[in-house]
């Protein structure tokens, strides 16, 4: 395939549009780093161009065709492909693997959002805390977990919530929120929260629908609808929509009786995009699962009350009776039989322990239970399947994984980026690389609402993936989950070499990630896309004040925004764009990124955000986010329509 390759000065001229001034020092910048001569897929879902990426600080500066000399680091990346750092959204990172994260920087990942399926605590500060206390790796962030507040606050009991109890956990809903949450995550299929009425869970999450965020649920599978997977994922997005979030479907998947039934549910999610709606999806690229045998597998009130009432209806001969019946139906419509059953850290199939036990299915599931709960692959599904969802426009890629120090659990946990990479993409060939790139990066982040990562672009954060496409794949196996995957060379985390020729560096580059009322959940901008920002505004903080003025455009096929942008500080200094970013725009909101300079040639990053949609604005806002300067705030005052 050939590329073709971006002049800086010819994308910088561009940029400036009706500023005809090229800023003085383009090539004369001194750099931290230079990643040169690669094959950027720069997450917007646009074709594959060659160039290089200049980092300074903690960002990207410049993208095009960069001069190395002023590089303190030059890192050759001819033949490889360069890409924004994978974004994780379903994670179930632990805290103490997260300072060193190497499963997932050989992966190419650089951030993960954790307390998937609703876990985690109701104090994600403390929290959030607990991971960065021996450093990060990796950038972490966090949900707030329905499950987690509905086990704090109503315990493990099948019952419905007092009004006070909900009440309680809006409240406890929101206060994460306000500290940073990226959405409210919940997987209604795990108990206690199983036992939570659809009308309730609308109340409790209700109260994130001013946010603008987004409901990833792990869906809720019920014997009496046959174990229907189409009719738990119906549920997920009633849910959302009543409750004025944007439904996000997690690892996306038809299970048992239900595996073909493919087209069916992709109409549906289609439905679920008409007119102004949103929903979205992430999955994994396997047709297996992992979680405890008795989650899944025994009916949901037998586990009410926890481990000792389960155990308590296991010794009654007539009550064990009928859990049996529905252990093994379950596995029957969910998982096609117990041979749809791995018991990984006996290294045993479940098949062989019911032959040796001599007893039935069920009887063989107790009895093990009895003893200790066991993780388990769980099989489910087809590759069929698998592809047809991986293509969906609006389905992230996400490990349903995390940040680990285990040596036994499900392969994903060391393989899922690159094997999508590897075999989907280059062997399969069911995805292209640029789309396949946009799923792992820009895609995810939008879904959660980031705005400074996700795309390969100037002012954004300095997370970048340099793989070998030609040897990228992924290793691990049900009876080897943690072997390495090959084909991530480098990988840098806020500017930071955290992975360099597949060997992590130890370098703690790492940062926690927070997500403010500014940043709504929304679909992604197709690079096709025209879109606008015109007006100006003035921002204050902590006594000083700026004034801004902005034309800026990005076209259909443009990589990056054009026009005019000058802003002048306190001082009256005027600085003007170095590198302007990406255009992301979203009802009554829009978000850029830019690498600006001074006459003097020195640069600064900032991030300019307005929004009319944030709770209770009078007027829309205008922010300037900006390391130095911190958050800079105001009204902003259109001069043009935004597109």
């Amino acid at each position: 395939m050939k590329f073709e390759r971006v002049s800086i000065r010819a994308v910088a001229a561009a940029a400036f549009g009706a500023v005809a001034l090229l800023p003085t020092g383009v090539a004369a910048q001194a750099y931290d780093t230079v990643i040169s001569n690669g094959t950027i897929v720069d997450g917007s879902g646009a074709a594959a161009y060659q160039g290089d990426v200049a980092i300074k600080d903690s960002y990207i500066v410049a993208v095009g065709d960069i001069d190395e000399a002023n590089a303190a680091n030059v890192i050759d990346a001819r033949g490889m492909m360069v890409t924004p750092g994978f974004v994780n959204i379903h994670s179930h990172a632990q805290p103490d693997a997260v300072a060193t994260a190497v499963n997932m920087l050989t992966q190419g990942v650089t951030t993960e959002i954790t307390n998937a399926d609703g876990h985690g605590t109701t104090d994600i500060r403390k929290q959030l805390a607990g991971f960065a206390e021996n450093g990060l790796a990796e950038n972490v962030g966090l949900y707030i977990g329905f499950n987690a507040a509905w086990a704090e606050v109503v315990g493990e009991d099948d019952r419905r919530a007092t009004d006070a109890e909900v009440q309680t956990m809006r409240t406890l809903i929101e206060g994460n929120l306000e500290s940073g949450a990226w959405g409210v995550a919940s997987g209604l299929d795990y108990k206690p929260a199983y036992f939570a009425d659809a009308d309730q869970v609308v109340d409790i999450v209700s109260v994130a629908g001013k946010w603008r965020t987004n409901f990833p649920n792990h869906d809720r599978i019920r014997p009496e609808e046959g174990y229907s997977s189409f009719k738990g994922m119906t549920e997920t997005i009633a849910i959302a929509e009543q409750a004025g979030l944007t439904p996000v479907i997690t690892h996306m998947k038809t299970q048992g009786a239900e595996q073909g039934n493919t087209p069916a549910v992709l109409d549906m999610l289609r439905q679920a995009n008409a007119g102004d709606k949103y929903a979205a999806t992430d999955i994994y690229p396997y047709t297996a699962g992992l979680s405890g045998l008795s989650s899944l597998n025994v009916p949901g009130w037998a586990l009410a009350g926890g481990r000792e009432a389960m155990l308590q209806r296991f010794a009654d001969p007539e009550t064990r009776a009928r859990i049996i019946e529905e252990v093994e139906r379950a596995m029957a419509q969910r998982f096609d039989g117990p041979g749809g059953v791995y018991l990984f850290q006996m290294g045993r199939e479940l098949t062989d322990v019911i032959d040796e036990m001599n007893v039935r299915p069920g009887e063989a599931v107790l009895r093990l239970l009895e003893d200790q709960e066991h993780a388990a692959i769980l099989r489910f599904g087809k590759d069929e399947d698998v592809i047809d969802f991986m293509q969906y426009e609006n389905s992230a890629m996400a490990c349903d994984c995390g940040a680990s120090l285990e040596k036994k659990g499900h392969p994903r946990g060391w393989g899922s980026f690159p094997r999508v990479l590897g075999h989907y993409v280059r062997d399969e060939k069911a995805l292209s690389m640029e789309d396949a790139i946009r799923k792992m990066t820009a895609l995810p982040a939008t879904i959660i609402g980031m705005t400074e990562r996700g795309y390969l672009a100037p002012g954004m954060r300095a997370d970048v993936t340099v793989f070998d496409p030609n040897t990228i794949i992924d290793h691990a196996t049900y009876e080897d989950p943690t072997k390495p995957s090959v084909g991530i060379r480098d990988v840098f985390v806020n500017g930071a070499l955290a992975l360099s020729n597949g060997e992590a560096t130890g370098a703690q580059g790492g940062e926690v990630v927070l997500r403010s009322e500014h940043m709504p959940t929304r679909p992604m901008n197709a690079y096709t896309d025209e879109r606008s920002l015109s007006g100006g505004g003035s921002v204050t903080s902590g006594g000083e004040g700026f004034e801004i003025t902005m034309d800026i455009r990005q076209d259909g096929n443009s990589r990056y925004a054009t026009g005019s942008l000058r802003l002048v500080d306190g001082s009256g200094e005027v600085w003007s764009p170095y590198q302007l970013g990406v255009l992301q725009t979203a009802d009554q909101w829009s978000s850029l990124t830019a690498i600006i300079s001074n006459p003097d040639g020195d640069l600064r990053r900032v991030t300019i955000t307005t929004d009319g949609g944030a709770d209770g604005a009078a007027a829309p806002q205008l922010l300037i986010e900006e390391d130095d300067w911190g958050t800079l705030s105001g009204r902003w005052m259109p001069g043009a329509q935004q597109m």
